[in-house]
């Protein structure tokens, strides 16, 4: 047995997204780290090993303006890319060379964490040390560092650190949780395998094993939805183990979900009730997908009241938005739907404070084992909402390395500090802005070859009967005079708008009534029609206006996005199937759907000038919308003609850094695996040719260029310093958008 000691600034363990984007965010701060996990792919719950989709705060589209920044987002916007089919080992490459490009980083794959060194009384423990065993390599392997972040998902270096935590429910009385049991009890959700199918082009049969169940002797065939062409994640509810131990029961979970795959198979294919003589089974998982299991003690305990209620912490470090979706216990054999959902008005936020041990005082941990409730767990749990909280816990276990702090001391000491470097990172926080002392662009004049400052939508391509009502979400920056749409109406009518705003900043649902208007409708077709529509909002944000239905009037829709504009419809797409999913269409965001309508706005046009889009918000503080669109965008793009902002000061400044933000369009859902196709592997409103230019001595010089740009954030770091009193990013080309489209630039000496 060869034995060796590894020593580093941070220990991550675990290799799910949450561990990789703690040990990425720690190792671009300059720490060395060790990143450990016991499985031979990266990934955990979305490798190819287990092939779960990656979802998050969009909720499958649901929410708007939700999808992950930061290192997720690269992650996601890459797999794009890369990988527009969804296959899952190349979602493997994705993430595997997200680490790999990172030099600070020591990689330690198919090794097991399964003994720690820890010191100190139950309330003050602190971890010395973790041992792993490198499968098939025959390495004890130790592993030393002041910071140990737990991205297990079980939770197993905390738990054999002493650290806090709970398994199972809590009793609705702790917390006032309206979902919480009565009585708490050790009740999980639980484990998943999933399988994939093709059509072999040709007859197939399927001879079941021995141990496959005859599903027709059990509810499953009665109260879940079976399809001989559905396969992976369409058949997550194939779930099992809530009411066992998910960790020290799962070879048994995995052998009954086996034994129901199998069964399921021979029934699609043996029951001579589907259309699947040429389909076969391409691939069976073999390591059950856990989803809960021990969640740790932190400072705070996240709960389904903060998620509701949309607690705006002054700790929150990102956000989630996955609705709160519990299971039965019983998983596929329960009688009752497959999941439940309670979704809150928007995206919530998550505390600094729930990703550190109250007792361990070296331990951070971020994914499925962090410092919430049972409930709240039933949101955070999804993978993109993991990764988000583990660039957080790396962001932090980095300034602890660096200030040699305890991760309780940065939130009493460097909050501030920590905030500031996850928004610099591009990391996912909303509502929080830049006061980087040392950005240089904060303090200089800006301007604009142009600026969008009208709000029209005017090129009609297809009709919208309004059968019911329908919305359109856009900036009022400063005032709101007048309103115009585009209809066709079948006989003289009259149609109602009613103007409402949003609430919270982050928020894009009807919250309270400002005004309304009614107006008389010729019949005809494309006519616009005025509104008396006015609103001076004390503070710039979004309106919500309500078009109420009218069976005689159509609306016209573009082909083209309107950056800042959504269109909705209310109630107009269909809940899941309510065997699968119980979801209650009362809930704003679900009744107020923008799924068939993304990038698709209705037309419309606003009777007064906007300051929404002007160059002053590229340097505004906000990295992402709240309460508008928060970034410069200019008038379109001519061919052969470039825009620019430009960056000025009153004498010369030292140029080293400087860093640009595209529109990556967060509203636009993406998936990494096989959900959904989006139908364009770039975001169209991603700069593509850009370059940065300084003002030496009177003279513009370029410093730094890019052709085929697909990121949202490029931080071009300059050889040498440059002295000018000026720097402009010049954009020659989009990746298909009309307009330049710039959410910020910094500038650093």
């Amino acid at each position: 047995m060869r034995s060796e000691t590894i020593q580093s600034d941070i220990t991550v363990v675990g290799g799910g997204l949450s561990g990789v984007c703690a040990a990425v965010a720690a190792a671009r701060l300059g720490r060395k780290v060790a990143l450990v996990t016991n499985r031979p792919v990266l990934g955990g719950n979305s490798s190819s090993e287990v092939r779960v989709w990656v979802c998050g705060a969009t909720a499958h589209g649901t929410n708007r303006y939700a999808r992950e920044t930061g290192i997720m987002g690269e992650m996601f916007v890459e797999n794009q890319y890369r990988n527009p089919e969804g296959n899952p080992y190349l979602w493997d490459l994705v993430v595997l060379e997200t680490v790999r490009a990172e030099p600070n980083i020591r990689l330690f794959l198919n090794t097991d964490v399964h003994e720690v060194e820890a010191e100190g009384g139950e309330d003050d423990r602190r971890i010395l040390s973790v041992t792993g065993w490198m499968m098939g390599s025959e390495r004890r392997i130790r592993y030393e560092s002041p910071i140990f972040l737990d991205c297990t998902g079980d939770g197993l270096v905390g738990f054999l650190a002493g650290a806090k935590y709970r398994l199972g429910r809590e009793a609705s009385h702790e917390y006032g949780e309206e979902w919480a049991p009565e009585t708490a009890d050790d009740i999980t959700l639980g484990s998943t395998l999933l399988f994939y199918t093709q059509d072999a082009g040709r007859p197939v049969k399927f001879v079941p094993p021995s141990f496959a169940k005859d599903i027709t002797q059990t509810p499953i065939p009665i109260k879940r939805v079976i399809r001989s062409g559905d396969s992976g994640c369409h058949y997550w509810w194939i779930e099992w183990g809530g009411e066992l131990d998910t960790v020290h029961d799962n070879e048994r979970i995995r052998d009954e979900l086996w034994s129901v795959i199998y069964g399921i198979w021979d029934y699609i294919k043996n029951s001579g009730q589907f259309d699947a003589e040429t389909m076969t089974l391409e691939w069976v998982g073999s390591i059950p997908g856990k989803r809960e299991y021990r969640r740790f003690v932190g400072d705070y305990v996240l709960n389904q009241n903060d998620i509701i209620g949309q607690q705006p912490f002054r700790d929150r470090i990102g956000f989630g938005g996955w609705s709160i979706d519990l299971h039965p216990p019983q998983g596929m054999y329960a009688a009752e739907s497959g999941s439940k959902h309670m979704h809150a008005d928007g995206i919530y936020h998550i505390p600094y404070r729930s990703l550190y041990s109250a007792n361990v005082s070296n331990m951070l941990f971020a994914g499925r084992n962090v410092s919430a409730t049972h409930v709240a767990f039933g949101t955070t749990r999804v993978m993109a909402t993991c990764a988000v909280m583990g660039e957080a816990a790396g962001t932090a276990a980095a300034i602890c390395a660096e200030l040699g702090l305890t991760p309780r001391q940065v939130h009493e000491k460097e909050l501030g500090r920590l905030q500031q470097t996850m928004l610099k990172q591009d990391a996912s926080i909303v509502g929080v802005a830049n006061e980087d002392a040392e950005d240089l662009a904060r303090q200089a004049k800006v301007r604009a070859s142009s600026t969008r400052t009208r709000i029209a939508v005017e090129q009609g391509a297809a009709s919208y009967p309004l059968t019911q009502d329908a919305a359109i979400l856009f900036p009022v920056d400063p005032e709101l005079k007048g309103l115009e749409l585009l209809v066709d109406a079948d006989s003289n009518t009259e149609l109602t708008v009613e103007l409402w705003d949003t609430g919270r900043p982050e928020n894009y649902v009807p919250h309270r009534p400002v005004a309304s208007a009614v107006a008389s409708v010729a019949a005809g077709s494309n006519r616009w029609v005025a509104f008396d529509l006015e609103w001076k909002p004390d503070r710039a944000q979004n309106a919500f206006v309500i078009v109420r239905a009218n069976e005689k009037v159509r609306l016209y829709q573009s082909e083209e996005p309107f950056t800042g504009v959504l269109a909705f419809e209310n109630k107009a797409v269909l809940n899941a199937v309510k065997d699968l999913e119980d979801k209650d269409d009362s809930q704003l965001v679900v009744a107020w759907s923008m799924k068939k309508l993304v990038r698709r706005p209705f037309c419309f046009r606003t009777g007064s000038a906007t300051s929404a889009y002007e160059p002053t918000k590229a340097v505004g503080g906000y990295k992402r919308p709240y309460g508008g669109p928060q970034m410069w965008v200019s008038e379109p793009l001519t061919d052969g003609g470039e825009e620019w902002l430009e960056l000025s000061w009153d004498r010369p400044v030292e140029l080293r850094d400087v860093r640009v933000t595209w529109n990556d369009d967060v509203n636009e859902d993406l998936i990494n695996l096989h959900h959904h196709r989006t139908p364009f592997e770039v975001i169209p409103e991603l700069a593509k040719a850009y370059r940065v230019e300084a003002r030496v001595a009177g003279e513009w010089k370029t410093i730094a260029s890019a052709d085929g740009n697909r990121r949202r954030t490029v931080r071009h770091a300059l050889g040498e310093a440059v002295a000018a009193d000026a720097v402009r990013v010049v954009v020659a080309e989009t990746n298909g958008a009309a307009c330049a489209e710039l959410v910020e630039i910094r500038v650093y000496s």
